[in-house]
């Protein structure tokens, strides 16, 4: 399906994360002979334009502490101006630079990405649960790989963003660390990393000492006690990641040179899955009890 060991690599939103220093290191994943594909987030970019224009942002935090973009209509064309017009031309234009073929795609393009828009979504405001429903945020639910599997065989690094197709067409907001974990598994990667602007996972958010070496996610519901904000949704990737087929998946920071290098060497957090529970057995069908 591709043309050597595949690496997705999340390239995190996070102004201090060094886009060039992943590009750099993408080259030399392509030029040993691997293939790539890179998604990427720009929530430092999204911030920038929204201010620019005047519209107001708003987070969500779920009752189980994990924090997500408020998407009215208006902030859903921010998000799609700064992605596809702000953060991937400059991801491509440095491949490029660089003598790496790219294509830069959202999750529109070839209907690649599809998901169901969330009817309702909960958020803590002020201790209370409340339901918001004017969200144009989505849940991805499929994803159609043979545009992305046919740019890596030909020698190509796929730079895909959100946004999705829901189930009418029409683009919702989906988290770029899930889309980059539903990529990975669909296309049978082999690892994927999640670069952002943190070391791992940290024990203490204010110590960037506390990273863990390795942090295994419970196989369903809340990621665990040291997930928390947008950690939370990368463990929750990551889960998803492992639970598709992917091998290997790494939360790293992205702040450093050669980041993806670092990471691929064993720097940042390995992330594992907990084994599923082993039924019990039902005592009064064993014969002689």
């Amino acid at each position: 399906m591709t043309t050597g060991p595949l690496t997705v690599v999340k390239c995190g939103g996070n102004p201090s994360v060094d886009s060039a220093g992943i590009c750099a290191d993408v080259a030399g994943l392509v030029a040993a002979g691997q293939s790539v594909l890179v998604v990427h987030g720009g929530s430092g970019e999204i911030t920038r334009l929204a201010g620019k224009l005047g519209i107001p942002q708003r987070t969500l935090v779920s009752p189980d502490n994990v924090a997500t973009r408020y998407t009215d209509p208006a902030t859903l064309e921010v998000v799609v101006l700064a992605l596809a017009g702000g953060v991937k031309p400059k991801l491509v234009a440095e491949l490029s630079r660089l003598g790496v073929p790219s294509v830069g795609l959202t999750g529109l393009d070839g209907g690649m990405l599809r998901a169901r828009r969330k009817s309702v979504v909960r958020s803590v405001v002020d201790g209370k649960t409340i339901l918001i429903r004017d969200n144009l945020s989505g849940r991805l639910d499929e994803v159609r790989p043979r545009l992305a599997e046919t740019l890596l065989q030909s020698g190509f690094v796929p730079v895909v963003s959100p946004p999705a197709a829901d189930e009418h067409g029409h683009p919702v907001n989906v988290d770029a660390d899930r889309a980059a974990a539903a990529l990975a598994a669909a296309l049978g990667a082999d690892r994927l990393v999640l670069l952002t602007g943190a070391p791992g996972v940290l024990t203490d958010p204010g110590d960037d000492t506390s990273v863990l070496d390795t942090y295994e996610v419970p196989t369903t519901g809340a990621p665990g006690r040291f997930a928390r904000g947008g950690m939370a949704l990368k463990l929750i990737a990551a889960r998803e990641a492992l639970a598709g087929g992917v091998a290997s998946v790494r939360i790293a920071d992205g702040r450093v040179p050669g980041p993806v290098s670092r990471a691929l060497a064993g720097s940042g957090t390995a992330v594992t899955m907990s084994p599923l529970p082993v039924p019990t057995a039902d005592r009064s069908s064993v014969p002689g009890n």
